[in-house]
C-alpha cells in the first residue's frame, strides 16, 4: 500500500479501479472468514461503498478499498461465530478453487489451507484481520492500524498474540506439491476403486477424517480417528456416491483436491493433509451450501 497524490477519480473510470482491486479484496475476506459466499459478499457491499464515496476524498484507492473490506469483514465474522454455535457437526471452512501461482508461493498457499484457517478459528475477528492482513498480505503495522482502526501499538500487540496462538497450533504437513499430488492421486485410486488394503498404504496410523455436512447432508458428527475405521468410512462414502459421478484433481485452497461432482453439481470436496508422505488428515465438505463455488464455469 502507497501513499501518493489525491486521485482525481473523476478523470478516471470508477468500475476499473475497483476491479483492479476485486480480487485482492476477495482474498483478505476470504482469509478473515474462511467462506466464499460470504466474502462475495463483502465484496459487493464494498463497491457499494465505493460508488457512493467523494472522489476527491480518496488519497489512496487501495487503501480505501481494503479497509472498507477488512472491517465489513470483522463486523461479518462476529455474527458468523455466534451463528456457528449452533452448526450441525464440525465446521470446516468453505473450499475454494486457487489457482497454480498461489500453489507456488508457500506462504500464500499456507495462509489458504484449511489447516490454518481451522486454526484462525480460534482468534477474535480482528486478531484474525491483523494476522491476515501482516502475515498474509505483508502490510504495515502503521497501516493495518489505518485500516481496522486501531493505534500502531496496539497492532504491534495483537498481532505478536495472533502469531503466538498460530505458531503454538499450526499443524505440521507437508507442502511440496509434487508430494501433494502423487498421494492424492493415489487416494482417490484406491478410494474410487474401493481397494481397501491400497487405501490404508497411503493413511497414517492415526489418520483423522473430519466430515462437514452442516446437518444438509450425510456426513460423521463427529470426527473419525484410527487407518482401519477412516478407510471403511471412505469406503462407505464411495458407495453412496451418486450414478455416473466424475471424481477431478483440480487446486482446492492452494494445493490439490478432490472434486466429486454429479453431473455439474459438485456433491462433495475432500482436501488431504499429509505429513511425511502418508495422509494425516482429510477435510470431507459435503454440506451443498459450501460447494456452489465449484460448479463449471
Amino acid at each position: 500500500m502507497t501513499t501518493g497524490d489525491v486521485v482525481k477519480m473523476d478523470e478516471l473510470d470508477r468500475a476499473r479501479i475497483f476491479d483492479q482491486h476485486r480480487d485482492l479484496l476477495q482474498a483478505v475476506a476470504y482469509r478473515v472468514l474462511g467462506r466464499a459466499g460470504d466474502s462475495e459478499d463483502i465484496v459487493q457491499e464494498t463497491w457499494l461503498r465505493w460508488s457512493g464515496v467523494n472522489p476527491v476524498e480518496v488519497v489512496n484507492p487501495e487503501g480505501y478499498l481494503v479497509r472498507v473490506a477488512t472491517r465489513l469483514a470483522i463486523d461479518r465474522l462476529r455474527s458468523a461465530q455466534a451463528r456457528r454455535e449452533s452448526y450441525v457437526g464440525p465446521w470446516l471452512p468453505e473450499p475454494i478453487l486457487t489457482s497454480p501461482d498461489i500453489a507456488d508461493s508457500v506462504a500464500m498457499a499456507d495462509s489458504v489451507s484449511t489447516a490454518i484457517l481451522l486454526v484462525l478459528e480460534a482468534l477474535s475477528p480482528l486478531e484474525r484481520a491483523v494476522f491476515v492482513l501482516r502475515e498474509a498480505f505483508g502490510y504495515s503495522y502503521a497501516e493495518i492500524g489505518e485500516i481496522v482502526d486501531r493505534s500502531e501499538t496496539a497492532v504491534r500487540q495483537t498481532a505478536r498474540r495472533a502469531r503466538e496462538h498460530v505458531e503454538a497450533r499450526r499443524p505440521r504437513y507437508d507442502t511440496d506439491q509434487a508430494i501433494r499430488q502423487k498421494a492424492t492421486e493415489s487416494f482417490l485410486a484406491a478410494a474410487a476403486g474401493g481397494d481397501l488394503k491400497a487405501l490404508m498404504e497411503v493413511l497414517a496410523p492415526e489418520v483423522m477424517l473430519i466430515s462437514d455436512g452442516g446437518g444438509l447432508a450425510p456426513a460423521p458428527r463427529k470426527a473419525i480417528r484410527g487407518v482401519d475405521l477412516v478407510s471403511r468410512a471412505l469406503v462407505m462414502f464411495a458407495g453412496r456416491m451418486p450414478e455416473d459421478p466424475s471424481l477431478s484433481i483440480v487446486q482446492l485452497n492452494g494445493g490439490p483436491g478432490i472434486i466429486v461432482r454429479s453431473g455439474p453439481t459438485p456433491v462433495a470436496a475432500m482436501i488431504l493433509n499429509l505429513v511425511d508422505g502418508v495422509v494425516e488428515s482429510i477435510h470431507l465438505i459435503t454440506n451443498p451450501e459450501k460447494l456452489t463455488g465449484l460448479r463449471f464455469s
